[in-house]
């Protein structure tokens, strides 16, 4: 009954956001509740609930305050300089931008942070693509599969990082096999880029671009509305320190110092007053930013609020229980290949916290019973992480759909196909190379 019910919710959910029949808040809110309360869950829900919001606040928060911190920056005009210099070299080829685009997103990406990412990559290369007619999606699919890729398969990115705690693993045993795989993902990256980059080329041309004047600037608005930004927010004398603020946040971000979303805040407030000191200007910048905050904010908690049932009514385990009895022995000897496989519908419908810490173990023990070692599970269970970044569950894909101002539908039908081609390359090439066996 649980399996039932669990697979049904999430094929309905599914079916719900890609129509386009509900928002992605209401589904995610409204379709757990009534088929929780169809399984006879209806007591329990409170509960649950509360407990899918406090497992997602911290993300809620370090949203919060990132959006607002690279707001402040992005009006101050941080990125303006180096939008010029991309611009000059890459002299209007969409091919070009596309494939600077990777190697900027997958830069940014080895701290393991996809917030960050694309924050940082979005923000710098939106005008680019708006200023030349190249459709935004591609800047999306580009930085989310970078993401994927490096903060993915890292340890210190939050899918490995994950998995070895669940199972207890060892970081450097875990990593060293898998790193074939992961420059196999970095090389298919820059070839779907490539690829994207040459469509667009055919479509459009190649467009001769001059240095863009601050007055035809158009850059993100740190996450949703993309329009002019003024001279009077420009701040063009504090470059460096701004410069200099925002690699201090990176740095702290990377090493750990400080919690994420306290150094968030602690970046926003310094930013906002070396730059807008006046109270009046504080408080314009502020609710400037305030409309996408709450957008990105409401989402995450709503998300919260799905995994919170999806994992108190049992669900998740009901399912990996019904997939682990329906594994025929003799495909037992490719167990590991099964877990990569099906980690892409797996890490798609379930939160990270919900596969490595719920389903994960149970498919380790399961494959322990086909002699599989838990080092190659968990390599394995990191594979389809291209496939699960599509999910409305990730709040950094939310972030990111919010900042190229499309709809997370649109999002998924467009980058689909390549997300599951990145999968199966690195998928075959950890095969290949025995990171999995």
């Amino acid at each position: 009954m649980l399996t039932f019910l669990g697979i049904s919710m999430v094929i309905v959910f599914t079916y719900l956001i890609m129509a386009k029949k509900l928002s992605p808040v209401t589904a995610l809110v409204v379709v757990p509740i009534v088929f929780a309360v169809c399984g006879g869950f209806g007591l329990e829900l409170g509960d649950m609930m509360l407990d899918g919001i406090k497992q997602v606040a911290p993300s809620a928060v370090l949203l919060l305050f990132a959006i607002l911190f690279f707001g402040i920056l992005i009006d101050a005009g941080l990125f303006d300089p180096l939008i010029n210099k991309i611009m000059k070299f890459v002299k209007g080829d969409p091919v070009k931008i596309a494939i600077g685009t990777a190697i900027i997103a997958m830069t940014v990406a080895l701290d393991g942070d996809g917030t960050t990412t694309h924050m940082i990559t979005i923000s710098a290369m939106l005008a680019l693509y708006l200023r030349i007619n190249m459709n935004p999606l591609v800047l999306a699919t580009i930085s989310m599969l970078s993401v994927s890729i490096m903060s993915g398969m890292t340890p210190w990115g939050g899918p490995a990082t994950r998995a070895i705690a669940s199972l207890g693993l060892d970081a450097n045993e875990f990593f060293l096999p898998i790193l074939p795989t992961m420059l196999s993902g970095m090389v298919s990256i820059l070839f779907i880029s490539y690829v994207l980059g040459k469509k667009e080329r055919e479509k459009i041309g190649i467009i001769p671009v001059r240095e863009v004047s601050h007055n035809e600037l158009q850059l993100s608005e740190a996450a949703a509305s993309v329009h002019a930004l003024k001279d009077h927010l420009k701040r063009p004398h504090l470059r460096w320190v701004n410069f200099l603020l925002a690699m201090a946040v990176m740095v702290m971000l990377v090493t750990g110092f400080i919690p994420a979303s306290v150094l968030f805040l602690i970046g926003f407030v310094i930013a906002v007053m070396i730059n807008y000191p006046n109270l009046e200007q504080q408080k314009e910048r502020i609710l400037s930013h305030a409309g996408n905050a709450l957008t990105v904010v409401l989402l995450v908690f709503a998300a919260g609020i799905f995994s919170g049932i999806f994992s108190g009514t049992k669900m998740v385990g009901a399912i990996s229980n019904a997939l682990v009895a329906i594994i025929p022995e003799s495909v037992g000897t490719l167990f590991p290949l099964v877990v990569a496989i099906t980690s892409m519908p797996f890490t798609f419908v379930l939160s990270n916290d919900a596969y490595y810490f719920g389903v994960l173990p149970i498919l380790a023990e399961a494959g322990g019973a086909y002699g599989a070692n838990p080092l190659e599970i968990a390599r394995a269970s990191v594979l389809g992480q291209p496939v699960h970044f599509l999910s409305p569950l990730v709040a950094s894909t939310l972030l990111l759909v919010g900042m190229v101002k499309t709809d997370i539908g649109e999002f998924q039908r467009y980058a689909f196909k390549w997300t599951l081609l990145c999968s199966i390359v690195i998928i075959a090439v950890a095969f290949l190379t025995g990171a999995i066996r």
